[in-house]
């Protein structure tokens, strides 16, 4: 058995533990804040004498930040980020309380086992072992335990950049969340995903305006009619298909390892091998747009002259042009357009020391392991970090039972992940970071 093995036995039985005390402090955002969680990690941190900072971008809205010596502190460090908060959950929904942090059936269950708290406890397993053992990673890594991802970032990992730039600047390379997972494809062979890509935001609003009226007589200017059909074309509408790099990278790696010939421009051939990750993958074949809300009048008998609708379109990296583009061909004349949210798509090259150094810890532990790029179809703080020129990567690892529905777990009821999963992640993580 290899030193990383045997100093890494301790994290492996404490992960399960911190896991379930990091999902006990109730981080639901909007409702509640990060800073009991903040210093929760940072009072850890301080148990094996590894010093951390506290920083708040509002009362309340905390993150933790530490940063551990590497035997080469010339080299650039190493970012490992990680959220706090979580999206709210309805206890009656769940089959057990989602903020109990029960263990049951090999499974640790609540909100956040999955997004995200899983890699924080990770990495504060691994960390805290390092401490007490006395190793030390291959070169600088910073930690950082932010506030609000779930939030947008504004009051967490974007106020960092804006305010702390100097805490990551001489970062050049992140790992995250939402990515490093198993995924047991239709022929049965396994892949793990490393993120490597995610789309770009655009939460839009969409104002007609009309001549109010009573709502007894014809009426042909009316707000909620003009706003009604424009949300109806844009929510049937289906974008072109837009293969980038890492979806035919992906589509290759399928190839390769199920012995299948798939071409990555019909992703009816290889998009069921992906089994429950299908849905998310596939929004990451074309821009999107999904209409979210509607909001008109204040009586039944009255026509507003005003209605608004909200739409949740996300884009390729390079496409935010085009897509902008479609949607206003789909709006027509007469509807006001402006964002709420608009947030950068980013892209890396799955190639380099780092990406060697994941597969590798994979390999260590899943001698099959064959990994992968793919795109995220949702948003992470390495949009916030990637400005700084950090590379980010989702590295969260995890092996998976092949009959999990892992995807729908994310901002899911009954949010669970396998107590061997975490010790896996763990086991990997102590690699990776060793070597990297």
């Amino acid at each position: 058995m290899s030193a990383a093995i045997d100093s890494g036995a301790a994290a492996q039985d404490e992960v399960v533990d911190l896991l379930t005390e990091l999902i006990r402090i109730n981080t639901s955002n909007p409702t509640h804040v990060e800073r009991p969680a903040a210093e929760w990690v940072a009072a850890k941190l301080d148990e094996v004498g590894i010093e951390s900072r506290i920083v708040e971008a509002a009362p309340g809205r905390a993150s933790t930040i530490a940063r551990i010596a590497g035997h080469d502190s010339s080299r650039p460090p190493l970012l490992v980020h990680g959220h706090l908060d979580v999206v709210p959950a309805e206890a009656g929904e769940w089959s057990v309380d989602p903020f109990a942090g029960e263990v049951q059936d090999g499974y640790v269950w609540g909100r956040g086992a999955v997004d995200m708290k899983n890699m924080d406890a990770m990495t504060l397993a691994v960390v805290r072992e390092w401490a007490r053992t006395g190793r030390r990673p291959a070169r600088d890594i910073v930690l950082a335990f932010v506030s609000d991802e779930e939030g947008g970032g504004a009051l967490g990992a974007r106020y960092l950049v804006n305010q702390h730039a100097d805490l990551f600047a001489d970062c050049s390379e992140a790992i995250g969340e939402v990515g490093g997972f198993s995924v047991t494809l239709d022929q049965g062979a396994r892949i793990y995903l490393i993120q490597t890509a995610e789309k770009g935001i655009n939460w839009l609003r969409l104002t007609a305006s009309g001549s109010p009226g009573h709502g007894s007589m014809v009426h042909d200017d009316n707000a909620v009619t003009q706003l009604a059909a424009a949300v109806s074309r844009i929510g049937a509408h289906e974008f072109p298909i837009v293969l980038n790099d890492t979806v035919r990278a992906l589509v290759d790696s399928i190839a390769e390892r199920t012995g299948l010939e798939l071409d990555p421009g019909q992703p009816e051939k290889w998009l069921h091998q992906l089994g429950t990750l299908s849905r998310m993958i596939g929004a990451t074949i074309r821009n999107t747009a999904n209409p979210t809300m509607l909001r008109a009048g204040y009586k039944t008998n009255v026509i507003p002259g005003r209605a608004e609708a909200t739409i949740d379109a996300r884009y390729l990296p390079g496409q935010e042009h085009a897509l902008l583009a479609e949607i206003d061909e789909l709006i027509g004349e007469g509807i006001e357009r402006d964002f709420l949210v608009r947030d950068i798509a980013v892209e890396t090259s799955f190639e380099g020391a780092l990406v060697d150094q994941m597969a590798a810890a994979l390999r260590a532990e899943d001698e099959g392991a064959h990994v992968a790029p793919y795109l995220l179809s949702g948003g992470t703080d390495a949009k916030s970090f990637s400005t700084l020129g950090i590379r980010c990567f989702g590295f969260t690892p995890l092996l998976l039972p092949a009959e999990l529905d892992f995807a729908a777990l994310f901002h899911g009821i009954d949010e669970r992940v396998p107590v061997s999963s975490l010790q896996f992640g763990v086991r990997v993580l102590d690699r990776f970071l060793a070597n990297c």
